[in-house]
């Protein structure tokens, strides 16, 4: 408040009346109608209480009262009430009735957290745990319902895996060196230096013995505890043949004595002791080819219960010197280890042949084979249960040492079929078969040409084969005859006949 009053410095003039006087005062003072011998400018209010002597304190202290409260009078009493007063809070914000706020500033901040919100977050976090519970219980159904059929993929993989097992060679260990190395030879024939593994048992190492090696490095991996040689393992059968004696057309009679001689002692031993005689070593069976020699010797395999063990004349001839002889040792050895057994020879003219001088290495050999078997067959050393069979379409250039009494003791002659015998092959190869009501099979017993059992068992299968080849299911006697033309034509030509070999 800029006022330039105009007093006497004699005059004492209140502060009300400077201020809030009169109209008639302030305009006086404003028009400067008050005379005074001294005059001073007022240019500020509070500079008049401050500065002045002449305000009275009266004056001065409302002046201050006036200052701390803005109001003159009880101003100062009604501030302490005020100050005396609960301070003012605002009140606890609730959703009811409140406008929701709209712009960028609502979406930046959180929202708050209130006792219902709390309960939706507990139920959301609930419910996300169950959605784990219910994933991890689907896991294990389907690890339950998957479990056997990875156990299946595991136990194929095994059987896989054992099939196929570590490629390896065997050898021969011929001489150690060290501890740690040693000198072997393959079967292809060379020698080489080789190390000994750490895991291979230096005990059963001695020289001789047959051993495995790495089929790269060639590095001894383990030794054979048995020496037996892998082909006749392979010569053992492991599962009897269904044939028996009842697939067997006629040859009563030689079905009686192979009984005699090879079936009879394996099971009741008993009888020829209280008799006082030995039972006879082998046998050897002959005649013309599709005779039925092979398939009786499948049917003592069937009936018997000792270890069949077939080998054919040709598997006796090796390349390497000594490697034929070395193969009858093993074969008679595996047949003595397995008593009671029966060795079955078929075509034994491959390596029993008649001697005779030969500047031929090949031929040496095969006789020196042969020597072997003769060995075997009747030498120093009994062979106790083993029974030997031989089979051969040509008795006649057998060698006599191979089949005199004493190594072969009963020769056993397979003729051509006779009528009845013709009669019963044709009912066991037609007794599956669906024949027409056209078909007499006496036609085909009472023919004049020389049939074996190999030959009537072709004609069946042509009769057959002509059938399926016109989409019928029944074999008529026209398929018959024409079988029979087909089969004795290539007898007559002489030609392989393929698939009745």
């Amino acid at each position: 408040m800029n006022v330039v009053p105009i007093v006497n410095e004699n005059d004492t003039i209140s502060v009300a009346e400077l201020r809030f006087g009169d109209n008639d005062t302030l305009s006086a003072i404003t028009a400067g109608m008050v005379n005074a011998d001294y005059l001073f400018l007022l240019t500020d209010v509070d500079a008049l209480y401050t500065d002045n002597p002449r305000i009275n304190p009266e004056s001065k202290a409302i002046h201050e009262g006036q200052n701390q409260s803005g109001l003159p009078g009880k101003e100062k009493e009604n501030q302490d009430k005020k100050d005396q007063k609960k301070k003012w809070e605002p009140p606890i914000p609730t959703r009811v009735g409140k406008k929701k706020k709209r712009g960028p500033d609502s979406t930046t901040k959180l929202p708050q957290v209130f006792p219902t919100t709390r309960c939706k977050l507990k139920l959301l976090k609930n419910e996300r745990i169950k959605d784990y519970l219910l994933l991890e219980e689907e896991f294990v159904q389907n690890q339950e319902r998957l479990k056997p059929q990875d156990e299946k993929n595991q136990e194929e993989r095994t059987r896989v895996d054992d099939l196929r097992g570590s490629p390896m060679n065997i050898g021969s260990l011929e001489e150690i060196i060290d501890d740690d190395h040693a000198i072997v030879s393959t079967s292809t024939g060379p020698e080489y230096y080789v190390n000994i593994m750490s895991f291979v048992d230096k005990d059963l190492l001695e020289p001789g013995c047959s051993i495995l090696m790495n089929h790269k490095s060639l590095s001894v991996v383990g030794v054979l505890q048995d020496d037996t040689d892998p082909m006749v393992s392979v010569m053992k059968l492991e599962k009897a043949p269904t044939e028996s004696y009842a697939d067997v057309g006629g040859l009563e009679q030689q079905i009686q004595e192979i009984k005699e001689s090879v079936e009879l002692p394996l099971t009741h031993p008993e009888l020829y002791e209280e008799m006082g005689i030995k039972p006879p070593k082998g046998v050897i069976l002959y005649g013309v080819p599709g005779t039925g020699k092979t398939l009786l010797a499948k049917a003592v395999a069937n009936q018997t219960s000792a270890t069949f063990l077939r080998v054919v004349g040709s598997e006796l001839i090796q390349k390497y010197l000594g490697d034929g002889p070395k193969l009858v040792r093993e074969l008679f050895r595996v047949a003595e280890e397995h008593a009671p057994s029966i060795v079955f020879i078929d075509e034994i003219d491959a390596v029993g042949t008649k001697r005779y001088d030969s500047n031929s290495g090949g031929e040496r050999e095969i006789q020196r084979t042969m020597l072997e078997l003769l060995n075997q067959l009747d030498g120093f050393d009994s062979r106790g249960d083993v029974k030997v069979i031989m089979a051969t379409n040509r008795i006649e250039s057998l060698d006599p040492a191979l089949i005199r009494p004493g190594r072969i003791d009963r020769k056993i002659e397979f003729p051509l079929p006779d009528v009845k015998t013709k009669r019963r092959i044709f009912n066991i190869h037609t007794s599956r078969m669906t024949l027409a009501e056209d078909v007499d099979l006496e036609e085909f017993v009472m023919s004049k040409e020389d049939l074996s059992g190999a030959d009537i068992k072709a004609i069946c299968t042509e009769a057959g084969l002509l059938a399926l080849r016109e989409r019928r299911m029944k074999v008529i006697a026209e398929d018959f005859r024409k079988g029979k033309e087909k089969v004795l034509y290539h007898k007559s030509e002489g030609t392989p006949e393929g698939l009745y070999l």
